[in-house]
């Protein structure tokens, strides 16, 4: 019997061990998926003053716009992570949907290479994101669910770990802003 019991202790604190590691792992991949939507959101903050400056000369009577995106922008740049961090997100992805229907009432601006190029790259760093988002959210799935499994929940119970949180959208915002203008442009 007490060869038993030590082949018991052995495996016990071998799944222990690899348990634990497993939640070292994970939680390092959150933070490198997390990482990666920073990089992505540190790009679509870099152009977005590019973009109110395009704008700014062809719009100066809708000032609010601008300055609403300008301050969310400095918003999410002020914000480290978390739920803020999301809601700040939000707040700046709105604001760009309303300065691109901005620029359907001048058809100068939507002809302007600044705008079109600032446009496309725009488009592609929300690619980016989405892309960044479902990466970060699927190891945030990972974490959780071998957090909330059992026997792997008594080995995160006993050293405090807590389910991470997703980066959600709101309603809506499902997809890149839309920012092409059909028709005027080949």
């Amino acid at each position: 019997m007490g060869i038993g019991l030590i082949i018991l202790a052995i495996v016990l604190v071998f799944w222990f061990a690899m348990t634990f590691n497993r939640f070292v792992q994970l939680k390092n991949m959150i933070k490198q998926a997390w990482s990666d939507i920073d990089v992505q959101l540190k790009r679509r903050h870099d152009l977005i003053p590019k973009l109110v400056a395009t704008v700014k000369g062809y719009a100066n009577h809708e000032k609010r716009t601008l300055e609403q995106v300008v301050e969310a922008r400095n918003a999410c740049i002020s914000i480290p992570d978390g739920k803020a961090r999301q809601d700040a997100e939000s707040a700046l992805g709105k604001g760009l949907r309303q300065l691109f229907a901005l620029a359907e009432s001048y058809p100068d601006l939507k002809a302007n290479q600044s705008f079109l190029m600032l446009q496309q790259q725009i488009s592609e760093v929300e690619d980016h994101i989405q892309m960044a988002r479902r990466f970060y959210n699927g190891a945030v799935k990972i974490y959780n669910v071998h957090l909330e499994s059992f026997p792997s929940l008594i080995v995160g119970k006993l050293f405090h770990y807590l389910p991470a949180e997703f980066f959600e959208l709101e309603a809506g915002e499902g997809q890149s802003p839309d920012i092409s203008f059909q028709g005027d442009i080949q």
